[in-house]
């Protein structure tokens, strides 16, 4: 069996990715490692989750058209908090999806472009691992 592990991204700017996932999902740097052609960063909710997103320094910025729904999602614990995430990126400029509620499994939502212009969803209610089998 397979176990979902990290996302990897090439990023243009990686200080100005850093800075935005510490920022909006508060993720921090659990490794990070250099050399002459790359910088790599991993970064997670905490420092042994199961779960990271890794940046590659390289990359080019990613003209994600506002038609195309591909996006990472990050869960917050309220209704309220998306509400405040979704004002937050407004008052930065990066707010791509204004607040949506939506029946179950969709919940309560938001989407915000991070620095390279990926999608970034906030939400509320959507069901979480093992949650999502016990509801099937």
């Amino acid at each position: 069996m397979a176990h979902i592990t990290h996302v990897a991204f090439h990023v243009a700017d990686i200080d100005n990715c850093i800075e935005f996932y510490r920022d909006f999902a508060h993720l921090q740097i659990v490794h990070e490692r250099s050399s002459e052609h790359m910088k790599v960063v991993w970064l997670a909710a905490e420092p042994h989750a199961n779960f990271v997103l890794v940046l590659l320094s390289g990359g080019q910025y990613m003209e994600q058209p506002r038609s195309d729904f591909s996006h990472l999602g990050f869960a917050l614990e309220s209704r309220e908090a998306v509400d405040s995430m979704a004002s937050k990126a407004e008052q930065a400029g990066c707010l791509v999806w204004p607040v949506v509620d939506e029946p179950y499994p969709t919940g309560h939502y938001c989407g915000v472009r991070d620095p390279n212009g990926h999608i970034i969803e906030f939400s509320f209610g959507q069901p979480r691992g093992a949650e999502v089998v016990s509801h099937l």
